[in-house]
Order: structure tokens, then sequence, then C-alpha cells
């Protein structure tokens, strides 16, 4: 075959050409060590055994280091003259150019070698090898020992080559100058390199997640598969690959189609896998459709099967550990993910590494423009550095100071653009800003624009606000709290909004534990005297109540004790609830425990109150000033529970209590329910625990060892009891009010201080005053103490503490004692009367109450069976209608049968307020036919005494009772009695009726009176009263000047309406109409019908 007709490149794979390598094989992998590779001497251009055909044309022609001009094509050329059908080895080749130093050439054939899937040996091994690529100094060398770099010769006696080693050390260790000739050629192969490098970390990546694949899909067990297989109704378990691939098409599907809430949920639920990278997935395959495409094309053929080629990573077993080839399998997968990931790593960092190097050459080989031409061409870009904000976003902070620095510019500006509903979002930058900021001037604005930030802060912004600046006294300290906090609330206090004046309040309380303590107790407590003083909204005196309070509880200064109490006072004077309120809960609380660290509470503190009270019942004895004594009272109330901690704590026991063991637990109604917190007498002690524990001594102390040695329970015992004992007998009982504070203090001190105590001390000290016994019962004179308000306030504020059965017997049992002793002695019933008021407004002691009037109704004593009837008047009103039929009416019927006249007239009052309260039919009729029997029998003709209690009970209960009994019953016995009363002959009878009926109707005229009753009843019942009046003396002493006046008003009242009806004009019309004459001429109705007593 002619030479020139010859292709050296066509390379053959056939059988022939197989046949013969083995043979060959030796001669090429030894020529490196012989000398300059070439082709063996009988056939110098025979492929060797490990060469493949190479799928480029080497075309290039390059200069070596070493001035030699020969090219590869011209060396091929030469070859192919020596015979004519003779191919060249692709060994050969790359043997030629690895001697030669054409580096980038050798990497040019590699690279094209591999894309047609023919890799190389020699080319891989060698550019695997970072020692091929260390500098050297001078021209490469000539010797054989030197063509393939320091790391000799590549054969198989070197197994050292076939490691994979790191591209980064490889491209670090190539020395690009040596081979260029101009400045550019340097950059250009050096990129060429780097992306060289970069496609093989990635291609190595890929195989490994290749490997992973496939050692995954071989986590099912092969017999397993094998019975899926041939059971196909059962279905095979997802595989992890599986599930992620799903996974990531069902995510895609639901962004494709708007659905973003449920694709946040479903990435929520699956956070281990990236949603935005197929990669990800760990498949070695491409994405496959989505699921729209994969369920339109469910029903359709498959596609044929695309060819496939195995990618794996070469392990050498050596490296592995000496029994990992006798390891069971699970182990094995597990040590081959853990090197499998080690190496993905290491990979993915030179990946980045490499990424870097090749973004360094670009902008060294494009990057040369001169620096005037740089900043010509990025003015064209809009950028403002020029104003505020420009220079702040130009100029980025590369410290923590600088940062401190730039939110101190910054913020002044943000804060008014920003909406007031969310300013409070700026509350920690700007703190966080003032406690870092090194300039005080520039922290001061900030804690100015702090509590400037919200015009009028509602409570939720005020909590915010305060909660910042307690967290920045923490932060930095009494000292700059002072310095730099306390101006802005001073600057505040007297601000025209009530939110940011209530703002300073509850800061000078949140900030009293981070003060220093002189300042609390001076400039801080000046300032909330002051707002306390002069501020005139009410919730803003509540929140300097509170902070006075916290105040207290820090304050260590004794002689701010004589200032605490004034500013107690002045609280609880305050005319605001919600301040007295606070007063109780806070402030009071607070400064009893100061004064109990003082050791002042039951030696300064109580007797001034005490002396405050019996100064006020000396200055009243005329009219004693109520509200001062509720509050007086109220605050001795709220010092109970502390004093009872001090009696615990100064206890002989006190140093035996212990917490170990079993300690009962306290029972929930030990003691009364505290008005707050501080009142608890557990948060007092410290603990529930520790209480409990004292509790169990005290009371044993109590009933087996006494009070020797205890002195401040012997100085309540031995000087408070005494004193309030005594303070008591001198209110009035007339005063519902007082009888109630002190029923109610009573009631909380025994409760506090347990039964024992009571028992044992107070029901004594009050039984001895009270002398109950018989024997002391003086029937001309009475017992002076009995119709005082101690007998209310021992009956409802301390035999009522407890509601046992021999505590009710003892209830029943003075009660009645009482009610005896009065109603024989002729004494007042108002001690009676405001105990039965006070029990009565407590449905519990209904029944109680009854049983002690039944004791009365039975009584042998008439004028206990009188007192008996008066007292159930007072008690109908609150009992239910039930107890009113079964127990109140049968014992007043059985009363109205009385032998005594006195006894029947008393029932009267309590008939007529049942008539005024109670609404069952039935039970109206009986206590009407009652009434009735008392007007119309015969025997009661006479009885003035009985027609002066029905015509006062009438008067009293007619406007209030039941229109029909008043029409039917009231009016017309009205008429009745004054018709009766003309006729009166004893003319002081005559008066009492007539004064009476004058009441009556008073109070009946400004009821609803129909046309008929008018004519009937009411006019001429007026008729006779008047008759009365004409007749009466004008010595009488009943008559007064204001009396004549009302009684002339009144006559021509009556003829003006006896005159309209004898016209036979509408009655009705012009009685109405005069009673508006007199109303337009300023005589008012009510004081036409009254009478001045």
């Amino acid at each position: 075959m002619a030479a020139g007709n010859v292709n050296p490149f066509n390379l053959s794979d056939s059988d022939e050409e197989a046949e013969r390598r083995p043979s060959e094989t030796a001669d090429t992998e030894r020529s490196p060590s012989d000398g300059a590779p070439g082709p063996p001497p009988g056939n110098p251009f025979s492929p060797p055994a490990d060469a493949e055909p190479p799928s480029l044309l080497l075309s290039c022609s390059r200069t070596s280091p070493s001035g030699e001009g020969i090219s590869v094509s011209a060396a091929a050329t030469a070859a192919m003259a020596g015979s004519g059908e003779t191919r060249v080895s692709v060994d050969v080749i790359a043997a030629q150019l690895l001697r030669d130093q054409y580096i980038l050439t050798a990497l040019e054939f590699h690279t094209e070698l591999l894309e047609a899937g023919r890799e190389l040996p020699r080319l891989r091994d060698y550019f695997s090898n970072p020692g091929n690529f260390e500098r050297q100094s001078g021209t490469p060398p000539a010797s054989k020992d030197q063509v393939l770099g320091p790391g000799g010769p590549l054969s198989k006696a070197d197994p050292v080559l076939h490691d994979r080693a790191g591209s980064i050390s490889t491209l670090d260790s190539l020395d690009f100058a040596r081979y260029s000739d101009d400045g550019n050629r340097e950059s250009d192969e050096r990129v060429a390199v780097l992306e060289f490098e970069l496609r093989k970390a990635k291609e190595t990546i890929q195989a490994l997640r290749a490997n992973l694949t496939q050692a995954a899909e071989s986590e099912v067990p092969s017999q397993e598969r094998k019975n899926f297989k041939s059971s196909p109704e059962i279905q095979e378990p997802i595989r992890p690959l599986e599930k992620r691939a799903l996974n990531f098409l069902v995510n895609e599907y639901l962004l494709k189609n708007e659905y973003k809430l449920s694709s946040i949920t479903f990435s929520d639920e699956n956070d281990d896998q990236d949603f935005e990278l197929w990669d990800d997935v760990g498949l070695n395959i491409p994405k496959p459709p989505d699921l729209l495409q994969l369920y339109r094309n469910c029903g359709s053929a498959l596609p044929l099967p695309r060819d496939m080629v195995d990618v794996a990573v070469g392990v050498d077993f050596g490296e592995l550990p000496g029994n990992y080839i006798t390891q069971d399998p699970p182990k094995n997968l597990v040590f081959f993910f853990f090197l499998l990931n080690s190496e993905k790593q290491s990979l993915a960092e030179q990946i980045k590494k490499l990424q870097r190097c090749v973004c360094v050459c670009v902008y060294v080989l494009y990057g040369g423009l001169s620096p005037a031409f740089q900043q010509a061409l990025l003015s064209f870009c809009r950028m403002s550095s020029d104003s505020r904000l420009g220079a702040e976003v130009s100029r980025i902070a590369d410290s923590e100071e600088s940062v401190m620095l730039m939110l101190g510019r910054c913020l002044p500006h943000i804060v008014p653009n920003v909406l007031l509903a969310k300013r409070e979002e700026l509350i920690p930058l700007i703190l966080c800003t003032a406690c870092l900021h090194p300039e005080p001037k520039e922290r001061d604005q900030l804690l100015h624009i702090l509590f400037n930030l919200i015009k009028r802060p509602d409570d939720e912004q005020r909590q915010m606000i305060l909660t910042g600046c307690v967290a920045f006294a923490r932060h930095v300290g009494p000292t700059r709290v002072e310095a730099e906090l306390l101006p802005q609330c001073w600057e505040q206090i007297n601000h025209k909004y009530p939110e940011r004046r209530l703002l300073v309040a509850e800061s000078c309380g949140a900030l009293a534990p981070y003060l220093p303590k002189e300042i609390r107790s001076s400039l801080v407590l000046s300032m909330l005297q002051q707002m306390l003083a002069e501020d005139k909204a009410d919730m803003v005196r509540e929140a300097v109540v509170k902070s006075l309070g916290i105040i207290m509880g820090y304050i260590d200064d004794p002689d701010k004790y004589s200032q605490g109490f004034e500013l107690m006072l002045l609280s609880l004077g305050d005319p605001s609830e919600r301040v007295v309120s606070a007063i109780h809960q806070v402030f009071i609380p607070a400064f009893a425990a100061w004064t109990t660290e003082l050791g002042t509470l039951h030696t300064a503190l109580i007797p001034s109150l005490l002396a405050r009270i019996e100064k006020l019942l000396t200055q009243g004895e005329h009219g004693l000033d109520e509200h001062k004594l509720h509050m007086f009272l109220s605050a001795l109330q709220s010092l109970i529970p502390p004093l009872f901690a001090v009696v615990l704590q100064n206890a002989p026991f006190t140093s035996r209590a212990k917490l170990h063991g079993e300690i009962p637990a306290i029972e929930v109604t030990r003691f009364p329910r505290p008005a707050s917190p501080l009142q608890d007498v557990a948060t007092i002690i410290g603990s529930r625990e520790m209480l409990s524990a004292l509790l169990l001594l005290y009371d044993h102390q109590l009933e087996h060892e006494g009070t020797t040695g205890w002195d401040s329970l012997l100085w309540v015992v031995n000087q408070l009891l005494p004193q309030l004992i005594e303070i008591v007998g001198r209110i009035n009982v007339t005063s519902s009010t007082c009888v109630h504070e002190f029923s109610r203090f009573f009631w909380r001190f025994c409760r506090t201080f347990g039964k024992i105590f009571t028992n044992t001390k107070v029901k004594p000290q009050f039984q001895e005053i009270l002398r109950l016994s018989e024997e002391n019962v003086d029937a001309t004179a009475g017992n002076g103490i009995l119709t005082k308000a101690t007998v209310p306030i021992y009956a409802t504020g301390v035999l009522t503490c407890y509601n046992q059965e021999e505590d009710r017997k003892l209830l029943v049992g003075f009660l009645e004692d009482v009610m005896t002793t009065l109603s024989l002695s002729h004494a007042p019933l108002d001690s009676l009367k405001a105990s039965f008021v006070e029990l009565g407004a407590n449905p519990v002691y209904h029944e109680l109450l009854l049983t002690v009037l039944w004791y009365g109704v039975v009584h042998t004593s008439a004028l206990v069976r009188c007192t008996a009837a008066r007292m159930f008047e007072l008690l109908v009103k609150g009992v239910n209608e039930t107890l009113v039929a079964q127990r109140v009416v049968p014992a007043l019927i059985t009363l109205s049968s009385d032998p005594e006249i006195s006894v029947r007239i008393s029932t009267i009052p309590a008939f007529g307020t049942i008539m005024e309260t109670v609404t069952q039919k039935e039970l109206l009729e009986r206590v009407k036919m009652q009434l009735a029997s008392f007007l119309e029998d015969p025997q009661y003709q006479d009885q003035h005494s009985l027609h002066m209690e029905i015509i006062r009970t009438f008067g009293r209960v007619g406007p209030n009772a039941e229109p029909r009994f008043r029409d039917e019953f009231v009016l017309p016995h009205l008429h009745k009695l004054a018709l009766s009363n003309n006729s009166q002959a004893v003319e002081s009878k005559r008066i009492d009726i007539a004064t009476q009926l004058f009441e009556a109707y008073s109070a009946l005229s400004c009821c609803f009176i129909s046309e008929e009753l008018m004519v009937n009843h009411f006019l001429p019942g007026l008729r006779c009263l008047r008759a009365d009046m004409e007749q009466l003396s004008p010595e009488h002493e009943v008559r007064t000047c204001t009396h004549t006046h009302t009684h002339t008003h009144t006559q021509d009242f009556i003829s003006v309406s006896i005159a309209s009806s004898l016209v036979g004009e509408d009655a009705k019309t012009k009685f109405l109409s005069k009673m508006g004459q007199l109303t337009t001429s300023g005589a008012m109705l009510a004081n036409v019908f009254q009478r001045k007593k």
C-alpha cells in the first residue's frame, strides 16, 4: 500500500489486533525505562496492549521548551514512511507528548479521549499525581528518568500512582510561566487546566452519587425483592430515593398550581431535602416529567429504554480494614456510606476553591483597565453618597462600635416615619443602642426618643417600654440609671397626657430595685409624693400608690417612717376607689413589711391608727365622720395578716419548725380570702409549707403551753383586744355602717388568729363585759352595755366566725339571752335590731334567726313576745317567700291571737311588711284577713294604739304594696278611720289619729289613684281630715309655723278639689291640675302633705 494512502491513525478493533496485543504489551510498558519511548524494534508502530484508538487527530504543533521544533504530525509522517500499513499507538503519542513536556496538548488529548469514552491509563495517572506539577528551576531534564517528573516512570511497580490526589494541590504546583511565550498565554493555559479539574471533580461527584444510589437501592434484601416479583399483588415498599424523587415532583406540582401555603408546609415536613435542586434527590438519572405529564402518559406505551453507562468509583480493598470482607453486609454498607460521604465533602470543598481560582484567572485576564477608566465607567451606575442616607449606606459598619454609632445616627430619622401602632417594634433596637453607644449625648437622645416614642401609649405598649427600661437598668447599673433614665421620668412628670404621666409613675416603681438607695428614699419618693398630691387622673394616682408600695419594700431609712405614714393616710382619703384599692393591695402590705423589719408594726403603726379612731369618736359625739372611721378601720384590717405573721415569727416555737416529714396541708377556709397576694400570710411567711408547720406548733402552744414569754401575742391579748372592745362600746349602735365595718374587722381578726385563740382569748373578754347572766338583769335601769354596739359586733363579728354546730348553738343562746334581757329590762331594742339586720343580710342565718324568734313567740313573758313580734318586721324583707309562708306567718298569726293586746298590736308592722314584699296571693289574703279582723272586730273599736299602728303601717307600706291591696283595702279603711276620728271625744286621741292620717295621705298622694277611688274614698277622707284640722287648737304643740303654712295650702287644695267635683268636671283632671299649679308656684306636692316635726 502506498505511503500516501495510509492513515496512521486509522486504528482497528478487529479480533486479529486483539490477539496481537498480549505479545506487545511487555515491550510497550518497558519502553519508558529503556530510553525514549517508542515502538519495539520488530514493529515500531504497533500499539501497546492497553492503548485504545483515539477519537481525534492530533494536528497541533507546539515548540518544546528545549527549542526542538519537532511536531507531532511530522513525527507521525516519518514513522509511516517505513511501513505502508502501520498504525500509531495512542500510548506512544501520549508518551511522546509527556516526554517533550507538551502538557497542555497532552491535557487536550486526554480530555478528548475521555469524551469519547476511551480513557488512557498513562494520561490518567499522570494528571492525577501532584508530584508531576511541582516547580522546578531551569529547563526540563532530558533524561529518561525525568520524563514524567519526580514521580518516576509509570509502571505497575509503583502503586501510589493509582491513588487519586486532590486537584487543588495539582493546580498550586503548576508553574505556568515556564510554558508561556507571551503574557496572555499564561492565563489561557491556567484557565484551561482549572476548567478541566473542575469538570473532573464534578464527574467524580456524579460517580459517587451513582454509587450512593446503588447502595441505597441494595438496602432491600434480595430475597424480599424476589417475593415481590413472585407475588405482584404485594406492593413493594417505597425506597428512600423513590420517596425523595416523588417529594420533589409533588412540591413542584404544588408550586406550579399556586398552592404556596401547602408547598411551604410540605417543605417544612421534609426539611432534610432541598426542593430547589433535583440533584439533591441523589439519583444519577435525568429529571422525569412533572406529575401532570406522568398522569397524561400513564396509559400510553412506555418509551424504549435508553442506553445506560455504568459509572463506579474504584475502591482499593487494601485500604479497608482487614475484616471488611468478613463483616456482615449491613456493617459493610454503613462503612461504605461513610467513605463515600467523606470523599464527597472533600470534593465539594475542592470545587469551591477551583471556582474561586477560575474567577481570579478571569479577572487577571480581562481586568487590565486603568483606574481612571474604571472610575469613569462605574460613574454610569446610579449611586448617591452625597446625602446623609447615601453616606450611611455606602459606609458599612465593620465592628460592634461602628454598628452602635450608625444606629445612633439613623434611629432619630427612622422613628418619626414608623406608624404609631407599630413603634413598639423599635423598642429593642433603641434600648440596645442606648446601652452600648459610647456617647452620653446620643444615649440621652435615644432614651428621650424611647419615652416619647408613642404619643399616648396603651397598657401593652407601656408594658413593653417598662420591660425595656428594666432590662436597660439591669445592664447598665444604678449609676447610669440615675444619670440617664431618671431625668427622662422627671421631664414627663407634668405632661399633658395622662398616659405619659402614668408611664412615669409605673417607671418609678419598676426601676426602684435598680436605683441607688439614697435616690430611692429622696428623689423618687419626692416625685411620687408630688404626683399623688397634684395629679388629677385616677389611674395615675393609682399607679403612684403602687410604685410607692414598691419603694417602701426597698427603702432602708428609718427616718422615712413618718413620711410613709402620712402618704398612707393621704392615699386612704383619696376620693377614687381605684386608689383606695391600690393602697390596700400594695402600699399597706409593703409598708407593714418594712415596719416589721423596723420592729414598729405593733408598737407604732397599729397604735397610731387606734389613736386616730379614738380621737374621731371623741370629736364625733354629735356627728361621727363615718368615712374617716371606715378609712382608719380598713387600714387596720389590712394590717391583720402581717400582725399574725409577726406573732408566728416571734413565737417560742419558731426555731422548732421543720419542713421535712409529713406536713398537713392548710385548709382552704383557714384564712379569709386575701385582697391581694401581698396580704396572704403564706406569702409573708415565705411558703405554705413553713406556714403549715408554724400553725401546728401555734395551735399546740395555745392549747397546752399558754402564752408565757410570747411578747407579741401578749400585746395582742392584753393591749390590742381591750382597746378594740372599748372602742366598739363607744360607737353609735344605730349606725349600720359602723356596725358592719367593726363586725367585718373582728370576723377577719378571729379567722386569722384561729379558733383556739378566738375561744380562749377573744370570747372571754366580750362575755366578761356583756354579763348575760340572769341575776345581773336590772328590770328598772336595764343593762347599759347591752344597748351598745358591742352586742351586734360580738354576735356578728365573733360568734359567726365558725359555723359548726356548737358555734351556732352559742350564737342562738346569746341572741335569746339578749332579747330576753332587753325585753324584761324595758331597754331599747336597737342593739338587737342591729344584730338581726346584720345577720339577716346573709341567708345562711335565716333559719337560725327564726329559731331565736320562735323562742320569743312561746316565751312566758308578754314583753319578750312583743319583742319577737317586732323583730319579724326586720326579718321578713330578706327571707324567701317559702320561709315566710312556713315559719313567719304562722308565728305572727299565733301572736295575733295572744291574750295580751300589746302583743297583738306588735304584729301589725310585720303584717304590713309582708303585704309590701310578698307576691303570693294566698299569703296576701291571709294577711289581709288578719288586718281586717283588727279593723272590723268590735273589740278593737276603742283600741287607740291599734288604730295608730295600723294607720302608721298603711302610710309606710301603701306606696309599695300591691295596687289591688292599696285600692281595695288601704284607702277605704283610711276613709273609715278618718270619718270615725271626727266623732272622737278625746282631743288628744283625735289629734294623734289626725296626725297619723296626715302622714298616711301624704305618702299615698303620689300613687296612681283611679277616678272612682278618688271620688269615693280619697277626697272624702281628705274632707274628714280637714274637719279635724279646723277644730285643732291653735296652741297645740304639734302645730308649728311651717305646719300652719302647709295646712293652709292643704285646705285650699281640698276646697278646689271638692268644688271641681261638685260642678261635674273631671275630678281626677282637676286634682292633677291643682298639683301642677302648686308645683309651678313653688309649693311642691310633698310640702303640701308634710308635717314639720
